[in-house]
């Protein structure tokens, strides 16, 4: 199953959302003398760039680099503005689907879209993603081996054993040629039993909890672990050698579908859009997907294997 095929597949379910400019606010100074002064006439201009109907925006993100770009760049922002901002971090990816339906959080930055769409359906839930994040990708990386080339018949590859993140792995092997997936199965839903041709490299496939995968990489030739558990681990995802290349997996920001047209979404929309928040997270995530609205993901879709012996191309899916 090629990875054209593939991203036709993701690319149906995928929505692109739409996102204007920053609107950039002074704040006052109450210390400053008299003279200096913000006048009432500027308070009330700053008060009206806000939601004047939701001036408290409570935003939820798992623990880690979604709730680091909440602290250090995209509250700020919003306060600057005149919004009061609160974070709620959680350590599940159950809690904040739930706390966000039951109006505890306003908006939740934690998971991809597969993810939601499958959560929400299942939960009978009215939520709806709103614009991308960076995200750190799954990756194959050395384990015994460190260059793909290295690739022999009866190799071990260590992958996550939860379903989705198992088939994400398998497509991952697909795109590498090391195994053959049956044509039209459902990406997303990959299991061992829609690997139609694993007779190039006879590999041994061992599934490991996600969060092991990191500390078992001398057991095995390559591994396959998913972004955060590389960095938790103090992996640098540049270290990687392939990084599957569909985005279909960037992250999103998701809100209650009846919020989709507040001026404080679109508010929150372009904090984590604007040039400073950019410039943030090319300087602070190097390796990490970027949202495919900000067009600068073209060098992404190519990964050099270690030692630059080795180069696999792959499509960027479309969203």
């Amino acid at each position: 199953m090629k990875l054209t095929d593939i991203s036709r597949q993701l690319a149906l379910g995928l929505a692109t959302v739409g996102v204007s400019g920053l609107v950039l606010v002074g704040c006052n100074n109450a210390s400053a003398p008299e003279a200096t002064k913000e006048t009432p006439a500027n308070q009330t201009s700053a008060a009206a760039d806000i939601d004047p109907e939701h001036t408290k925006i409570v935003i939820g993100t798992t623990e880690g680099d979604f709730a680091d770009m909440v602290r250090n760049q995209v509250k700020g922002a919003l306060e600057s503005q005149g919004y009061e901002v609160e974070l709620i971090t959680f350590t599940d990816y159950v809690r904040p689907n739930l706390a966000l339906a039951e109006g505890d959080l306003d908006i939740n930055v934690f998971q991809h879209k597969p993810y939601l769409d499958t959560f929400k359906t299942e939960n009978n839930l009215d939520l709806v993603e709103v614009f991308q994040v960076p995200t750190a990708p799954l990756g194959i990386y050395s384990g015994q081996k460190s260059n793909l080339n290295e690739a022999y018949k009866g190799m071990r590859v260590s992958a996550p054993n939860d379903p989705s993140n198992f088939a994400r792995a398998l497509v991952m092997m697909d795109d590498l040629g090391w195994i053959t997936l049956k044509d039209n199965i459902d990406p997303l839903t990959a299991s061992k039993t829609d690997i139609a041709d694993n007779s190039k490299y006879d590999i041994e496939i061992v599934e490991l909890e996600a969060a092991q995968l990191p500390r078992a990489r001398d057991e095995v030739d390559f591994a396959v672990i998913n972004g955060n558990y590389a960095t938790d681990s103090g992996i640098e995802l540049t270290e990687a050698l392939f990084q599957e290349p569909s985005f279909a997996y960037v992250n999103w920001a998701a809100i209650k579908s009846a919020d989709k047209d507040k001026k404080w979404v679109e508010d929150v929309t372009n904090a984590y859009n604007s040039a400073e928040f950019k410039q943030y997270a090319h300087d602070t995530f190097p390796g990490y997907k970027f949202p495919n609205n900000w067009g600068d993901n073209q060098g992404q879709n190519q990964v050099t294997a270690s030692a630059g012996t080795a180069t696999v191309t792959g499509e960027i899916a479309a969203q």
